[in-house]
């Protein structure tokens, strides 16, 4: 049964930990010193606020390829990289329950037997102070620091902090994973499309040679538009070469995402991919704040703003609750019987007197940190904003350069079927015609290129906004 003085000062003790001040600043949140909006920088072919819909957070389905689709759950399922993150996760989140333990008193329990026998040479013995002795004991004791100037709610406040901290670092390496998967699989379509045209290409020279060797044979031309076609010819199969090793790299990177080192992705083709939806003009820049890397810079900063509290604790002293509880008798069997009850209660504290400037130290390094804090946080911002900004420069003027390419092909196309009709009709030399086949072959390469970095720019934007937008972003 618990002591008249334990029951009467445990809820004083208790009392006197949860009343306590904490000391150091509260987090405050710093006031975001971004524009409002991300600039008048917008895309080409803007879709009306109206129309546009919301962003699902699986943003890389608006590609509208189950292939993707199936290499983003893939890598998000086996990446090392982010199963690495998900266990980090898992021990912030231990050390936070840590801390949380802090605030409950642990009790322990022991439990000792002895037996002595004291010497004949220094010990006179009596019935009761016999020459061996036995002992028996079973006790509760607990060790409790009682937070009167809240260094432990500052330490569960920062543990706190940390494990979310830790949980966007994860939401972040999400992101870079589904962001890098689009990012490689869209090369490796556009190297898919590069080949496709390679091969179109070949065929197309390999007809021409025929004709040129036929007319060579037949003494119409001169052996040298001969020459220019087979140098032509062998020209398109070392760029399919080249077209075809960057393909199996980009299958090779892919298969490293996804945690799968026998992946095999049939072929396809970067053309055939509907462009996702475009973002509406004058998104707010406060979008930003949602951005998995943003809010781990914050957490970070509430973190160190607490280490500030924990540091300045260490001025004032601390005061520890001990106490047991048990019984003692020199047998076993008298044990738990009425009157061998033992218990204690006792308060302590400590308070630093000469330190030498520890304390004072310790606290101006918080004070650092915190400002280091501060400084990731700002710089996260405008890093984040910047991206953002690029993104939406490059989706526009990328949009604009394609448009342009495919004018480009078009004319690089009857350009070419001009060529041959003139060759044809002996009307001018072989040159001409392989002049025509390089600027065509030139302007479709450089229009699949065109067309990546366009897609490229909207898996851009998508990273740089944390995963996309809402349909009622725009101010």
């Amino acid at each position: 049964m618990m002591s008249p003085v334990l029951t009467r000062l445990t809820p004083l003790a208790l009392a006197l930990a949860l009343s306590g001040c904490a000391v150091g600043p509260d987090y405050l949140r710093p006031a975001n010193l971004l524009p409002s909006i991300f600039g008048s920088a917008k895309p080409a072919e803007t879709v009306a606020i109206a129309t546009n819909p919301a962003i699902d957070p699986r943003w890389w389905t608006l590609f509208d390829d189950a292939t993707l689709n199936d290499l983003v759950d893939q890598a998000l399922q086996n990446n090392a990289d982010l199963r690495q993150a998900v266990a980090r996760v898992e021990q912030a989140d231990a050390v936070a329950r840590e801390a949380g333990a802090s605030f409950f008193p642990q009790i322990d329990g022991g439990a000792a037997t002895s037996n002595s026998k004291a010497s004949t040479k220094t010990s006179t013995f009596t019935p009761t102070q016999p020459q061996i002795r036995h002992s028996r004991s079973a006790a509760l004791s607990t060790s409790f620091e009682l937070d009167v100037w809240g260094r432990v709610r500052r330490t569960n406040e920062a543990a706190q902090a940390s494990i979310l901290a830790t949980r966007y670092s994860r939401d972040s390496v999400r992101l870079s994973v589904a962001g890098l998967v689009s990012s490689t699989y869209l090369a490796l379509r556009s190297y898919d499309a590069q080949i496709a045209v390679s091969q179109e290409t070949l065929k197309s020279r390999e007809d021409s040679l025929a004709l040129v060797r036929t007319r060579v044979d037949a003494g119409l031309i001169s052996p040298l538009d001969g020459y220019q076609a087979e140098g032509s010819l062998a020209a398109v199969q070392a760029q399919l070469a080249e077209q075809r090793r960057l393909r199996a790299l980009a299958e090779h990177q892919l298969a490293l995402l996804t945690g799968n080192p026998v992946l095999k992705i049939a072929t396809g083709d970067l053309r055939q991919l509907p462009l996702p939806p475009q973002p509406p003009e004058g998104l707010p820049s406060d979008l930003i704040e949602g951005r998995p890397d943003v809010l781990k810079a914050e957490q970070e900063l509430v973190a160190a703003n607490a280490g500030i509290g924990i540091a300045k604790a260490g001025y004032f002293p601390k005061f520890t609750l001990t106490g047991s509880i048990g019984s003692e008798s020199k047998t076993l069997s008298d044990l738990f019987t009425a009157g061998s009850g033992t218990w204690s209660l006792g308060i302590a504290a400590l308070m630093p007197i000469l330190d030498f400037g520890r304390t004072s130290a310790r606290v101006d390094q918080a004070k650092a940190i915190n400002q280091q804090s501060l400084v990731a946080w700002q710089n996260t911002l405008q890093i984040a904003y910047k991206e953002v900004r690029d993104a939406l420069v490059n989706l526009r003027q990328d949009g604009e350069a394609e448009t342009a390419q495919n004018r480009r092909v078009d004319n690089a196309r009857k350009a070419l079927d001009l060529a041959r009709l003139r060759y044809e009709a002996g009307q001018t030399g072989y040159l001409e015609v392989l002049d025509a086949q390089r600027t065509h072959n030139d302007a479709v390469t450089a229009m699949i290129a065109t067309r990546q970095a366009r897609l490229g720019a909207a898996v851009d934007l998508f990273k740089a906004l944390g995963g996309g937008w809402r349909a009622d972003s725009a101010s």
